[in-house]
């Protein structure tokens, strides 16, 4: 199938249920769009937009070399005006709102419904919610928890919030397609689904923390890293294993692309230590971790991954960054 015209009437005719798009093919994106065209309730092709047009291009000849299943939209608006349902998946606060604003700028936005799984902060959530809705359109938050390979194998935990007739027309997407299980603020401000994502980042960036802190040890008073990570395999099966596994490894800082980027695992941190001092409070454990991730940035600049805070930890006890 070709490209879209900037018309919507390259749709597929006598469609049954309702087009999706998908903006934003990052290293979260292209394991989700994975699972929406091979086990979503799709009728139509799903259109798939992003910034740089060849990762589109690469994603579909890997994932629909027949072009039956995608069809690449050239501009966002493309996207937008071919769709009824809208997901978004995009990097930052300002990409999300920039976007948002354009579109309801630029035409009605009558019957559509977006869906944003970016992680971003509350306040930007009810920005997006705000804008959508004046313009005539539904939004439902729906961000997810789960690594690329966890997003890549349909295993993420979803969040939704919003309008129950809107998460309702979501749900078909989410357990058993892009993941393993739903969290839902059905009735509920979309914020709340944001809220719940940006605390529950702050585990993860301690867990990485205490995996840095926690080898950094072993190695030093002689344990060794095999052994606890061995521990750590059977004691905590899942994330702190896998994160372990690319610490010991050498993956945080041997890879081209980061999986967590450094300045997106900085942006989460910041939003969550807005939200502590909104809330009269601090969160000393992401203080450390984010100072850690500081060190990340300027040793490995745009390559640098949340593991490398093992890296940092590793600096400071006298190690090289590397293993």
């Amino acid at each position: 199938m070709e490209p879209l015209s900037s018309s919507s009437s390259s749709l597929p005719p006598n469609r049954r249920g309702p087009q999706l798009a998908w903006i934003g093919l990052g290293n979260m994106g292209r394991g989700m769009v994975k699972n929406l065209v091979r086990k979503g309730p799709l009728d139509t092709p799903l259109i798939i937009s992003n910034r740089n047009a060849q990762r589109a291009f690469d994603l579909q000849a890997i994932l629909d070399p027949g072009k039956e299943k995608t069809v690449i939209a050239p501009t966002v608006v493309d996207a937008v005006q071919g769709a009824d349902i809208v997901f978004t998946c995009l990097g930052d606060d300002d990409a999300m709102r920039q976007i948002a604003q354009e579109m309801s700028d630029l035409f009605n936005l009558n019957g559509k419904l977006f869906v944003d799984c970016s992680t971003v902060h509350p306040d930007t959530t009810h920005h997006l919610a705000d804008v959508f809705t004046k313009a005539g359109a539904e939004f439902v938050a729906c961000p997810v928890f789960g690594a690329p390979a966890v997003a890549d194998a349909g295993q993420l935990i979803c969040v939704l919030a919003g309008p129950e007739d809107s998460i309702r027309k979501v749900r078909p997407y989410c357990k058993g397609v892009m993941g393993k299980a739903n969290i839902e603020f059905s009735g509920q401000s979309c914020s709340k689904a944001t809220l719940l994502k940006i605390i529950g980042n702050t585990f993860i960036l301690n867990m990485i923390e205490a995996l840095a802190e926690g080898h950094t040890i072993a190695e030093k008073s002689g344990l060794g890293n095999d052994h606890l990570h061995q521990f750590i395999e059977i004691m905590f099966p899942g994330p702190y294993a896998a994160y372990s596994g690319r610490m010991i490894s050498g993956d945080y800082y041997r890879r081209e692309e980061p999986l967590f980027a450094v300045d997106l695992a900085r942006k989460d941190a910041k939003h969550a230590h807005r939200l502590a001092e909104a809330s009269g409070m601090s969160l000393k454990d992401v203080e450390v971790a984010d100072g850690h991730l500081s060190h990340v940035q300027e040793h490995m600049g745009k390559k640098g991954d949340i593991a490398g805070i093992y890296g940092a930890v590793r600096l400071e006890s006298g190690l090289k960054f590397e293993n």
